[in-house]
């Protein structure tokens, strides 16, 4: 079985709040890397705001499409 394939298996036995986990152990790891790597804060606001709405159209997509 392939990883993703393995992870899609797993994904309808969680939660709303493992979901909630997973979303915030991300920013910490987000965070993580901006404390250590500091040119990632560099960047302008736009820069940000442009990754997360490209980031969100592929969720939004599949939770409104149906």
């Amino acid at each position: 079985m392939r990883l993703f394939n393995w992870m899609e298996s797993k994904i309808p036995k969680m939660k709303w709040y493992d979901i909630g986990f997973v979303k915030l152990s991300v920013a910490g790891f987000v965070l993580f890397l901006a404390k250590i790597w500091s040119d990632l804060l560099a960047l302008e606001w736009y820069w940000y705001l442009l990754i997360g709405v490209l980031a969100m159209i592929r969720p939004l997509y599949v939770m409104f499409s149906e």
